[in-house]
């Protein structure tokens, strides 16, 4: 029940930031299903991989796989679907509470969830970059090809 609630308000957050970003409709659904999905890998990626950059790393290719597939798909840029789908992977409370005790002057603990929100955001980049290197490098190949 848990992991359901988990990725329904995957969904939801995802579906908020189409609406606060204006997505068109026709792409509102598609984007917002890309959070429910994204958080679904995240989730069984846990179950595979320790720690947190592993799991961060394949959520976010997928995101970003997930977002270049949809915007060929729809014609649209990819950012339309990789934003929202995202967000669920943002480390929003590691980021909160190394602030939190930043501010406690409780050094000690604001360094470790200072390390663990340094492990999502590099897993997220590494993970976003990979798969858009990738698609540029195909979509190059492409622009060759039709030249020919």
């Amino acid at each position: 029940m848990n992991t359901v609630i988990q990725l329904l308000s995957a969904f939801v957050g995802s579906l908020g930031f189409c609406l606060l970003f204006h997505v068109t409709m026709k792409y509102t659904f598609p984007a917002a299903l890309g959070g429910f999905l994204c958080w679904g890998i995240y989730l069984i990626s846990t179950g595979i991989f320790d720690g947190i950059f592993f799991p961060s790393l394949l959520t976010s290719a997928f995101c970003a796989l997930y977002s270049e597939i949809s915007a060929r798909v729809f014609h649209t840029p990819a950012t339309v679907f990789y934003i929202p789908a995202i967000i669920p992977l943002i480390p929003g409370s590691t980021l909160y509470y190394t602030m939190s005790y930043l501010v406690q002057k409780d050094i000690t603990a604001s360094q470790e969830y200072a390390a663990a929100t340094a492990q999502y955001a590099l897993g997220i980049a590494c993970g976003s970059c990979l798969i858009w290197a990738v698609s540029d490098i195909v979509r190059k190949i492409e622009i060759t090809a039709k030249r020919k």
